[in-house]
This record gives structure tokens, C-alpha cells and sequence, in this order.
């Protein structure tokens, strides 16, 4: 069976994705050969040497592993390797695949007149990206030395806010109205070489409302004379410039869709997101979910200062250190309640905290992951809800259960010397252990709930903040009910 395109583009990207472990282990190789070789040429001790090492190292290699290899490099090294590649085209490449600390260096480094070569070669999209990079005053400096359409072009998607479908889209693609011919539409592809948007060409009406498309290969198999409207499909998803990207990688991801429309409310097309722009995003979105799940606000693909790495997990610890501080205090608070079996029950602190934490963040992950995938909606979020909280009472329970048997078979009183009931340790331990595992049940599933209705990535439930907070209030639940047995038992 003969796939469309669009299908031929999600099948490429899954296999992608098959491989990726193999892809991932030959491109770290040739990132670490290539970083090896650019080391070794920047230590050189002549300057002629050095500019004749890399010259040599960019012709050998494609402005797409330079920029990756350049980010590993100190600061002052990166325009040197940025300056020595072969033509605009090249650097044009190199800028766009770096990362934001190489752009800076760069961007410092040459004058203002490079930088509009350099975005006269880009599409407005990938150049408000690059553009990021510098002051706002440099940016209209700039954008006033280039031609009026593109710098219009660069401003449309520059005034949308970050993270959205606005700013994610391309404002160069191919639109016709429904009388114009496939002879006609081609002939003008053909003039217009720079757009780089050809795999599908949009339809519109009239008034400029968007009516379909109609795929690139129609435009080959289909005789000139026939008109656009005889071999266009219909379009069926679309978004606002307002679109948080999230939404958009959901849509794409759930449809298959290689480029995605953006619409305004009369349905006027404003640009196109494919599917280049959804993995970028989706790889940003990703290292954001990971950095709020290590509790850090640091850029994890992005090779960053050590000082600037650690002020950006600074603020995330100082919160876990003065919650530590608490869970310090809140002992101190039952020592006046210590002795006999209490004082041996305080050796278990550790093993209590330890599965409750876990167990809490076993159902922070899950529902976090649901969210993520869009299985969570306001229509059945209560029976995920409760699902999730009898899950993790169960494994709580089933736990407390077994580590209560556990105690009271090992005779830890006994070994230790204690004179104490093997059966009453084990009943308080296990009891404590079921009450901590409920009370981080709870906290893993209405931490990430609560994080949302706030606006905050509800990864944030699966970081060191919720984990802590759940060490504090797993102990303290523990030693109330290791109080609470201890005068009924004793």
C-alpha cells in the first residue's frame, strides 16, 4: 500500500525514533573525535596554525556537527570555528542548529551588517530564533537594514508570545486562490526558489479564507490545465497564533499532521508549523519536563557555565535544605516522647520515608505522563483521580503489611538488645509504614493537580520540593501513629 505524505513523514520519524539508541552512540562518537580535533587545533601555539587546523576541520565536516561540537568549546573559540566556514549558506546552517550560548558569542563577535546576510538566508521563523539572542535595540537595528517583506515577515511572528503556535510557525508558504491552475501554481513555485514550503500549497477563496491544500505529489501526477479546487483535500485541524505549543505537538502528534495551519478568527491563513518546528518544540518542552522533574531551571541540552548551572539549581535546594530543616524540627518536636520502643521504632525514619517517597512520585510520574499525553480531560479526571489514589493504597497497604511481618520475623528488638515486643514493633512499623505510604500517595496525586490550577508544569510534583515536603509529612505521620499504638499497647 502506497503511503500519503503525511504518513510517509510520521513513519520516517518513528523509525527514526527505533534507532535512535544506535543514532545517539555514533553521533556522540563523532561529537567527541570532532571536539578532540578542534581542542587539539585551538592549542596549537602559532595563529597560523591554528586558522589553517580550521579551515581544514570545516571542510571536512557539516556546519550541522560543527555547531553541535562549537557548544562544547570555551566562549572565545566559537567564533573563530563560525568565521572559517565556507560561505553564507554554511554559517546560515551553523547558526540555526547551535545553541543559545554560541549564538551570543557569535552574535557579539560580528558586526551588524553580517547579521543581515546572515537572516536575509533564513526563513523569518528560524531568524526571530536566532534573533532572540540579542537586545531589543540591536534587533530593530537590524531588522530596519533589511528588506521591507522580510523584515514584515520577522516582526508578524516576533510580536506573538513565546511557547505558542505563533511563534512556532513559518510565514513563507505557497496560497492560491481555487480558479488558479496546477500549471500555473508550479510555474510560480518555480520563480520563487527561497521558500522553502513546498509540500503542500494552500487553497483560498475570495476573501482569503483558507479552503485545503493540495499535496506536492498532485502537482506532478495531475495534468497543468486542471485547477487547484478539482485536486485539493480538505484541511481539518487548525490552530490560532494564541496556540500554546503544547496543544500543537498534542494535535500533530494525535493526527499525523506534517504541517499544521495557522489561522486567524476570520480563517485567514498567518503561517504553517511543520513537523521540524513540532520536534524542536517537543525537544525544548522535554528538556524543560526533565529540568522541573531534577528540580533545576537550567537548559539540560545546552552546554552552560558551571556558576551559571549552579545558580540555576541553587534555588530549588535552599528550598529542600530548609525543608530538611523542618523535618529536623518536627523530631525534635516527638523526642519528649521517646523511650522504650519509641527510641527503637526512630531507627525504621529512613525506610519509612524512603517508600512513601517513592510511592508518591510512582503516582506523580504516571499522572504527570497522562497529562502530558492528554489522557487526563476535566470530564474524567476524577475517576483518574481515583484510580491513581487506589493504586497506590493498595501497594501502600500490601507494603506496610509485608515490612510489618518482616520486622516482627528478624527480631530487630532482639537484636538489638532492646527489651521490647518483636509483634509490637513490627504492628507500629508497619502500621507507620501504611500510614506514610497513603499520606505520599495523596501528596503524588494532588501535587501535579495542583501545580496546573496554579500554572506551573505540574513535572514539578515528581522534583525534589514535593519530595521533601513528603518526607516531612510521612514522619510526622509515622510517629503518630508509633504514639498512638504505643499508649494503646503499652
Amino acid at each position: 500500500m502506497q503511503l500519503s505524505s503525511e504518513e510517509e513523514v510520521v513513519k520516517a520519524i518513528d523509525d527514526l525514533a527505533a534507532a535512535g539508541s544506535l543514532l545517539d552512540s555514533k553521533t556522540s562518537h563523532l561529537h567527541d573525535l570532532l571536539q578532540e580535533k578542534l581542542e587539539q587545533a585551538f592549542h596549537k601555539q602559532t595563529s597560523t596554525v591554528v586558522l589553517h587546523d580550521i579551515i581544514k576541520i570545516a571542510s571536512e565536516h557539516t556546519p550541522v556537527d560543527l555547531a553541535y561540537a562549537a557548544s562544547r568549546l570555551p566562549a572565545n573559540s566559537r567564533p573563530v570555528i563560525y568565521e572559517n566556514l565556507q560561505g553564507i549558506e554554511a554559517k546560515t546552517e551553523f547558526m540555526v542548529n547551535t545553541d543559545s550560548s554560541t549564538r551570543v558569542a557569535i552574535l557579539r563577535h560580528i558586526s551588524d551588517e553580517d547579521m543581515k546576510k546572515l537572516l536575509e538566508h533564513m526563513p523569518p521563523d528560524e531568524a526571530v530564533e536566532v534573533l532572540e539572542d540579542i537586545s531589543e535595540r540591536r534587533f530593530r537595528r537590524v531588522v530596519e537594514m533589511l528588506e521591507v517583506g522580510k523584515a514584515t515577515k520577522i516582526r508578524e511572528i516576533k510580536k506573538h508570545k513565546r511557547n505558542t503556535a505563533g511563534r512556532l510557525m513559518t510565514n513563507e508558504f505557497f496560497a492560491f486562490p481555487l480558479e488558479v491552475t496546477i500549471g500555473q501554481a508550479s510555474m510560480h513555485i518555480r520563480d520563487n526558489p527561497g521558500i522553502d514550503l513546498t509540500r503542500q500549497i494552500f487553497v483560498l477563496n475570495h476573501a482569503g479564507e483558507l479552503q485545503g491544500y493540495v499535496p506536492a505529489r498532485n502537482l506532478i501526477v495531475n495534468p497543468p490545465h486542471l485547477p487547484l479546487k478539482q485536486v485539493m483535500k480538505s484541511i481539518l485541524h487548525t490552530v490560532t497564533p494564541d496556540t500554546s505549543r503544547e496543544e500543537v505537538v498534542d494535535i500533530v502528534e494525535r493526527y499525523k499532521i506534517s504541517a499544521l495551519c495557522v489561522v486567524d478568527q476570520y480563517n485567514q491563513l498567518l503561517g504553517v508549523i511543520t513537523y521540524e518546528d513540532v520536534l524542536d518544540a517537543l525537544e525544548d518542552i522535554n528538556d524543560e519536563t526533565i529540568a522541573n522533574m531534577a528540580g533545576t531551571a537550567e537548559k539540560v541540552s545546552e552546554h552552560e557555565p558551571m556558576i551559571k548551572k549552579f545558580f540555576s539549581r541553587a534555588p530549588w535546594l535552599v528550598v529542600t535544605l530548609c525543608a530538611g530543616l523542618i523535618n529536623v524540627g518536627v523530631m525534635s518536636a516527638f523526642q519528649g516522647y521517646v523511650g522504650g520502643i519509641l527510641t527503637f521504632v526512630m531507627f525504621f525514619v529512613p525506610l519509612i520515608t524512603g517508600m512513601s517517597g517513592n510511592i508518591g512520585i510512582q503516582c506523580s510520574t504516571i499522572l504527570v505522563r497522562s497529562m502530558a499525553l492528554g489522557l487526563v480531560s476535566l470530564g474524567n479526571r476524577t475517576e483518574v483521580v481515583l484510580k491513581e489514589l487506589m493504586v497506590g493504597f493498595t501497594t501502600g497497604t500490601i507494603f506496610g503489611i509485608i515490612c510489618g511481618f518482616l520486622v516482627y520475623l528478624l527480631d530487630f528488638a532482639g537484636i538489638s538488645q532492646v527489651d521490647v515486643s518483636p509483634a509490637a514493633v513490627g504492628l507500629i512499623v508497619g502500621m507507620g509504614l501504611t500510614g506514610a505510604c497513603l499520606a505520599g500517595t495523596a501528596l503524588g496525586v494532588f501535587s501535579p493537580l495542583f501545580f496546573v490550577r496554579i500554572g506551573v508544569d505540574p513535572a514539578v510534583a515528581s522534583g525534589p520540593i514535593v519530595t521533601a515536603f513528603n518526607d516531612f509529612l510521612s514522619m510526622s505521620i509515622y510517629f503518630l501513629i508509633a504514639i498512638g499504638l504505643s499508649r494503646l499497647l503499652f
